[in-house]
């Protein structure tokens, strides 16, 4: 357990330093973005269109805010199906460990070992889906 979670703090540290190089390779500022997600346009103190293109010139809308909300709700959606990915395939593998015990105590321990992480892995998948709503009142929207 302790490589894996030695693994996916150098993935982060990793995916937190390339983000900029990634960012900066672009050849020249966009002038919109895409608003995907429906919930962005029934954003309280924000007026966002409820699809489609958002020009950042425009006087109507408060494009940075609505595509900033917008790839909050993306990438706390991915990482809400990666993580149930993940939680499912413990989860059977946690009970196949169990099933193929045969009453041996380190196997049985190792089953619900897995099925105990799986279920930590659940409470963050779900905190996952809680991020928006921690940003929208952190930025009182």
């Amino acid at each position: 357990m302790k490589k894996i979670l030695s693994a996916l703090v150098l993935i982060s540290l990793a995916a937190v330093l390339a983000a900029p190089m990634v960012v900066s390779a672009q050849e020249g500022a966009p002038e919109s973005c895409e608003i995907t997600k429906s919930a962005v346009a029934d954003l309280e103190g924000m007026d966002c269109p409820a699809s489609g293109d958002c020009p950042f010139n425009s006087d109507t809308y408060d494009c940075g805010m609505c595509c900033l909300m917008n790839a909050i709700y993306t990438v706390t959606d991915w990482i809400f199906v990666i993580l149930i990915a993940i939680v499912a395939i413990m989860v059977i593998a946690g009970a196949f460990t169990l099933v193929t015990a045969a009453g041996t105590p380190e196997k049985v321990t190792t089953g619900r070992n897995y099925i105990i992480y799986a279920m930590i892995g659940m409470v963050v998948a779900l905190l996952a889906k809680a991020i928006p709503a921690i940003v929208r009142a952190v930025m009182g929207l």
